[in-house]
This record gives structure tokens, C-alpha cells and sequence, in this order.
């Protein structure tokens, strides 16, 4: 059962409250006792015509009460129906109940964000439980592109939000620096080094990385090694050149992600799976072999759409149909050498005996056929004790304009992250990616994501917090002797009377503000930050909404000069609006200016 908020809120009270009216039907003996709780959810309804509020405790509690749900229902809505929080009860369909709340339920939510301030939305509802959350894990081959973009923003998110919600989090990057992209890659660096060295290259071969960015690579062998590798076999200066360009990419890696302000707590080199006179692959591949999960055999052709993997031979095999998979997966290669499967068992089993039994993946469009092998796998090795959540982000159409976006010309042949970042801003970059379901396409904008316009999310969601900055400026010149310091304005609107704030608007606005904890422990339940994104538009917007509103109905406005109780009503209300936008665009790694020009 999910642990409540530190700071309750309302859903959470509700819930408290629609499960003591169960406890006190057992207790009469209108229900039996023993009844498990833990199922029973309260919501928004789907209508907002239905009122505030939705449950569905006669659903989930029918069966083991013996009675029919629309009988358990009316047995419920007449006990809710005594508690003063609620002011009607109305069952619908089969025996769904729906709530409808006194508006002091909403200023007592609006009272709880005012005295939990930055820590308001914060839950346990993680309880501590580690997770290890990997993203990016670009080939360490050259700069990012805006594909990588979106899988960094999306992961560095979602880790962020795992965190607000209680859970013990790791970000973990897979450094691939062991298959035959680095073999390339210094391949691709040597030419370079020769470039250096003044020989012509001339165009640059077929399957070797064109982009100048391995230029420097080629200057810095020169600078340490002179001459002196140019008549070594290959054999001998492969691995020197390789070693040194991909940590000379990591590092440029390292630079694209802290322009994007996203990082990482762990960097998990591949190679130290078989290097050091450590195997860990081949190790991971016999104890699988001892428990009967690997085994010698062949596979069969494959039917329809071929097998990327399909070798008619007799190999070594990993027996993922008995967890799961389609077909068993080859352990080796034809030549002896491990497949990126195997290496990727190992890998994750690392994660579950580092104390990861949730562990995370966010990974790109192309690999969705991959991910039944994995999970596969992570059940094998960890007797069923691991889990893998696989998010897939889809691919990145960049735009200017409305027209596709020319290739740069470092990179050779794509866009990379940093020519966005520094066009745009980091802002409308992380805000936008994460404006859309992951699993969707995304075209990007250029041109759109810098508009001041009610069409940029992004602007849309800052200005709000902006001007939220701007009511208190002008509140302070209307009324000087409201206090500057944060602690007696913090005890000046927490002892508002927020009685007065009975327009629709404002409690809708109440309503809005009251449902941020539970969207944070939604999204992060269900691993989708973009939920976070959509919760602060929709806020935005509600609070953009009664500002107009005040502008055409002077009664409405937030500063009224003449009656200082309902100005300090409604700056508590903005401050509210301020707090909850502040913690939403922290949760996504987004600045919230107090001033927007």
C-alpha cells in the first residue's frame, strides 16, 4: 500500500476518510471485517459535472463483502454523507461514489501549501525504495544529437521526480566502449592524427565518423605521442587511440550534458565487464549455464520478418522463452566473442547486487525489439526478484519555422544537442521535451519555443510564476508596510482568511492547486513526467485566466486597495500558485524566474 504525503493532503485525507467509514461499517456489523483497504483510490472524476471527487471502494470491496456494489455503495454514501467535509454524495453506474466538497476543503488545501511551502507535493509514497534510473548511454563516438536529447532530458526528469516521491535514486550512464563503434572510433581518430601530422586524407572513407569534431582528437595524439604511431602496426596503436578519443568524447559528452544541466551519479564503463583480468560476461553466462538457463543448441529459421541475430549454427544460448521472450537469444558470436547481450545481462546484474531490484531503462526508438530479452534476462539472474521498466523515446523531428533543420556541419551528419541549447536556451529545450508522452513523436521548434505567446508551453508556464512575482511587487507599493522578510510574509498569508476567496474561479484555482501531490505520485508511479509538464500548463493557465478576469471585473483583481483582508487572501492564493509552479519546474529541471522581459 503506498505510504501517505509527509505534508497530508487532500486526496490523501479523503481516502483517510472513505476508508474510516468502512472500518466503522465492520465495526457495526454492516460489513465484515478484515476487508483489504488498499485498493480503494479516490480520484478526480472524469466529468467535473460529477462533482470534486470519485471512489471506488463498492467496486474493489463487493466480493469480499458479499454484497452487490451499488448495495455497498449506498451502505458508504450514507455514512460520508454525515462527514462535514463533504456536502453531497451521489452514486453513479454500477457504484461509483461521487464527492462533492465544502469550500473549506479547499482553503484548507491552499492552507497546507502555504505552511508546507517548497516542501508541499513531497511524498513517500517511494518509501526509500532504491532505483537505479539509466539514460543517455550515448556511444561515446561523438557530440550528442537531439535524439540523445530527448532520452537525457526525459531520464534526468524522471529521476528527479522519482526522488520528490520518496524513492533512493541512482542515475547511472552505460558507457559503450567495448563493441566495434570504438574500433571505428579509433580508426576514425587516427586518420585524424595523420591529418595532424600534415599528411592529406582526402575524403574521408566510407564507415569511418566524418565529422570535424575528431579533429582535436588527431591534435591531441600529435601533442603526446608525436610522430611515433604512425609506424606501429595497428594492432599496437589501436588500443592507445582508442583509450584516449573515447575519453577525450566522454568528456565532450560530459560538457553537452551539463549545458542541458543533466547529470549523472555513475558512469559504467562496459569494458570493465571483461577487462582486469575480470569476466564478469563469461562469469554471469556460466551461472546462468549451472541453473539450466544456457544451453548449447541451434535455432530455429525464423517465420516472417527475419531475426537481426539468426545464425544457423550450433551456439551458445540464453533460454529466454522461459522467461518470457519470443525466441532464445545467442550468448556468442561466431568468432568466440560476446554478444552486446550478453554484456548487457551481465551489466544489469551488476545493478541488482549493487541493490537495485527497480531499475529503469530509458532507451531509444530503435530499440523497442530489445526489450522482452532484457527483462528476460533480469529475471533469470535475479530469480525474479529484479524488475526493468524499459521507457522508449521517440525520435526527434527538428524544425525551424515549420522546415526541417540543415545537418551541422562538426557533427557531419546530424544536429547535435549543444547547437540547440545554445540557440534556444536549456529552458525551452528540457520544458519542451518533455511536453509530449515520451512514447510520441516530437517535432521541436526552434522558431515556436522562443515565442512570448500562450502557444509556448514553456513561456507560458515561466511567465506564470513571473508574474505571480509581479502581484506581490505591486502589492507591496499598494500596501508598504506588507513585510519583506519570507518568514513574516509566510505568517502573514498563512493567517489570511481564506474564507473570502468563494468565486468559482478562485476555488477552481483551489481545486487545481489542491491535485499537485497526487499528480507527482501518479507520474512517478507510472514513470511519466510529462504528466508534471501538463499539471503546470493547465495550472498556468487557470492562473493566467483569473488575472484577466480581475482585469475586466476590478472585484475579482488580486490587490484591492481599499480592503486589505481579501488582497492578503489572494496574495495567499498566488503565493500558492507560485510555490506549486516553482516545485513543478524544479521537478523537471527548469528555471522559474520572478521576472520575465
Amino acid at each position: 500500500m503506498a505510504s501517505p504525503s509527509p505534508h497530508p493532503h487532500l486526496f490523501a485525507d479523503v481516502l483517510a476518510r472513505v476508508r474510516a467509514a468502512c472500518e466503522a461499517l465492520a465495526t457495526e456489523g454492516a460489513l465484515p471485517g478484515g476487508l483489504d483497504l488498499s485498493r480503494i483510490v479516490v480520484e478526480p472524476p472524469k466529468d467535473a459535472s460529477h462533482g470534486d471527487m470519485a471512489t471506488n471502494v463498492a467496486m474493489v470491496l463487493a466480493r469480499d463483502a458479499g454484497r452487490k456494489p451499488r448495495d455497498l455503495a449506498e451502505l458508504v454514501a450514507a455514512r460520508l454523507r454525515q462527514d462535514p467535509l463533504v456536502t453531497r454524495v451521489d452514486i453513479a453506474g454500477p457504484g461509483f461514489i461521487n464527492l462533492t466538497l465544502a469550500n473549506s476543503a479547499w482553503t484548507g488545501a491552499l492552507r497546507a501549501i502555504l505552511t508546507a511551502g517548497a516542501e508541499f507535493g513531497h511524498s513517500t509514497v517511494g518509501g526509500g525504495e532504491k532505483v537505479d534510473v539509466e539514460y543517455v548511454s550515448a556511444n561515446p563516438t561523438g557530440p550528442m544529437h537531439v535524439g540523445h536529447c530527448r532520452g537525457a532530458v526525459f531520464g534526468d526528469a524522471l529521476a528527479s521526480l522519482l526522488a520528490f516521491a520518496g524513492y533512493d535514486v541512482v542515475r547511472e550512464y552505460y558507457i559503450n566502449d567495448a563493441g566495434a563503434q570504438v574500433v571505428v572510433l579509433a580508426r576514425s581518430a587516427f586518420l585524424r592524427y595523420r591529418e595532424a601530422l600534415g599528411e592529406s586524407i582526402g575524403e574521408i572513407p566510407e564507415g569511418l565518423y566524418p565529422g570535424d569534431y575528431l579533429k582535436p582528437v588527431g591534435a591531441a595524439l600529435v601533442a603526446e605521442f608525436g610522430d611515433g604511431l604512425r609506424a606501429l602496426p595497428e594492432a599496437e596503436w589501436l588500443p592507445k587511440v582508442r583509450e584516449r578519443a573515447i575519453a577525450m568524447m566522454m568528456a565532450e559528452i560530459r560538457k553537452d550534458l551539463a549545458a542541458l544541466n543533466v547529470r549523472h551519479d555513475v558512469f559504467f564503463s562496459e569494458r570493465s565487464l571483461i577487462e582486469g583480468g575480470v569476466d564478469r560476461v563469461g562469469a554471469t553466462i556460466a551461472a546462468l549455464r549451472a541453473k539450466g538457463d544456457v544451453y548449447e543448441g541451434r535455432l530455429a529459421p525464423p517465420k516472417g520478418a527475419p531475426v537481426e541475430d539468426y545464425e544457423d549454427r550450433e551456439q551458445t544460448l540464453f533460454r529466454a522463452t522461459a522467461f518470457g521472450d519470443d525466441v532464445d537469444r545467442p550468448l556468442k558470436k561466431s568468432d568466440g566473442s560476446y554478444t552486446y547481450f550478453a554484456s548487457d545481462i551481465a551489466y544489469h546484474q551488476t545493478k541488482f547486487e549493487r541493490g537495485f531490484a527497480n531499475m529503469v531503462d530509458v532507451w531509444g526508438a530503435d530499440h523497442g525489439g530489445y526489450i522482452k530479452r532484457v527483462q528476460a534476462a533480469i529475471a533469470a539472474v535475479t530469480d525474479g526478484k529484479g524488475t526493468l521498466d524499459v521507457k522508449i523515446v521517440q525520435l526527434v523531428r527538428l524544425l525551424r519555422n515549420g522546415e526541417p533543420v540543415k545537418m551541422s556541419k562538426r557533427a557531419g551528419d546530424f544536429v547535435t544537442l549543444r547547437d540547440v541549447v545554445d540557440e534556444v536556451g536549456c529552458d525551452a529545450v528540457r520544458f519542451m521535451m518533455l511536453f509530449r508522452k515520451n512514447d510520441a513523436l516530437l517535432d521541436f521548434d526552434l522558431s515556436k519555443v522562443i515565442e512570448q505567446s500562450k502557444d509556448n508551453a514553456v513561456f507560458y508556464v515561466q511567465y506564470g510564476h513571473a508574474r505571480g512575482h509581479s502581484v506581490f511587487r505591486n502589492a507591496r507599493e499598494a500596501f508598504p508596510d506588507l513585510p519583506q522578510d519570507a518568514e513574516r510574509w509566510t505568517e502573514l498569508l498563512k493567517g489570511a482568511d481564506l474564507s473570502r476567496l468563494d468565486d468559482a474561479t478562485e476555488l477552481s484555482l483551489m481545486r487545481r492547486l489542491a491535485l499537485y501531490p497526487r499528480v507527482v505520485e501518479a507520474a512517478a508511479l507510472a514513470h511519466e513526467p510529462h504528466r508534471i509538464a501538463f499539471y503546470l500548463y493547465d495550472l498556468a493557465s487557470e492562473f493566467h485566466a483569473l488575472w484577466t478576469r480581475g482585469r475586466d471585473m476590478p472585484h475579482l483583481r488580486f490587490i484591492i486597495t481599499n480592503d486589505a483582508q481579501i488582497t492578503v487572501a489572494r496574495l495567499a492564493l498566488v503565493q500558492s500558485v507560485v510555490s506549486v509552479l516553482a516545485s513543478g519546474l524544479a521537478v523537471l529541471g527548469v528555471s522559474a524566474p520572478s521576472e520575465m522581459r
